[in-house]
C-alpha cells in the first residue's frame, strides 16, 4: 500500500524530471540558434590564413588580428584606458595599428567607440556595405551588427570568407578577443561591412 508521503514524493520527481527535461530542450534549443558570438566558451583557435593570397594591408591585418588574439590583453588597452564596452576600440587600434587608421567624425580621433558612429565614419567614406546590396566581405572588411539582438551591437573583422561565411575575430566577445563563424546573409543581426581600403 502506498503512502500519502510516497504519492507527494513520486509527483514531486515527476514535476522536477519534466521540468529539467524541459530546460535541456530549451538551452539545447539556444545553443543551436544563437550565433557563436554570442555564446560563453571559447574554443576556436586562430585561423591558418594564406597570407600569400591577401593584400599588404589585408595581411597587416590578419598578423595583428592574430598577434592580439594570442596576447588576449584587457580591453581598456584598446580604449585608451576608458572602461568600455569595446568591440569598435578594437577594431579602431586594429586598422590605425595596421596602418589605415579610422577618423571620429565627431572628434576626428583615431579612436570610434561606438558601433553606430563606426557605421556612420564608414557611410562618409563611401566604404559602407549594407547586406542586402549583395556585397561579399572580403579579409579585413569591418562586419557590423545591430542591436536588435538581446546583447546589443556588436562589431569584428574578416579573416576568411569561405561560400557564404565569414570567419571573424572581435574584442569583446565574452571579455575576451575570440574567433568565431558568420553566415552574414542568414544572421539578422548583420547590418553591413565597412570595407577595407584599397590601395
Amino acid at each position: 500500500m502506498t503512502t500519502t508521503a510516497t504519492r507527494v514524493r513520486r509527483r514531486a520527481l515527476a514535476g522536477a524530471t519534466a521540468a529539467l527535461a524541459v530546460l535541456v530542450v530549451v538551452v539545447a534549443g539556444v545553443l543551436w540558434a544563437v550565433p557563436s558570438r554570442y555564446l560563453p566558451w571559447d574554443t576556436t583557435d586562430f585561423p591558418d590564413v594564406d597570407r600569400t593570397a591577401l593584400s599588404a594591408e589585408q595581411a597587416r591585418v590578419v598578423d595583428l588580428l592574430e598577434t592580439e588574439h594570442d596576447a588576449q590583453r584587457p580591453g581598456t588597452f584598446y580604449s585608451e584606458g576608458v572602461e568600455e564596452p569595446w568591440c569598435a576600440d578594437f577594431v579602431s587600434w586594429i586598422m590605425r595599428e595596421s596602418g589605415m587608421p579610422l577618423s571620429n567624425p565627431n572628434s576626428g580621433h583615431w579612436r570610434i567607440p561606438g558601433v553606430y558612429t563606426l557605421q556612420a565614419y564608414y557611410e562618409s567614406q563611401g566604404r559602407f556595405a549594407p547586406v542586402e546590396g549583395g556585397y561579399r566581405p572580403g579579409v579585413g572588411d569591418v562586419v557590423l551588427y545591430d542591436n536588435s539582438s538581446w546583447v546589443g551591437q556588436h562589431t569584428n573583422i574578416v579573416v576568411a570568407v569561405d561560400g557564404d561565411t565569414a570567419t571573424t575575430v572581435g574584442g569583446n566577445e565574452m571579455g575576451r578577443i575570440r574567433v568565431h563563424t558568420v553566415d552574414w546573409a542568414g544572421d539578422s543581426a548583420v547590418v553591413g561591412f565597412g570595407r577595407l581600403p584599397v590601395a
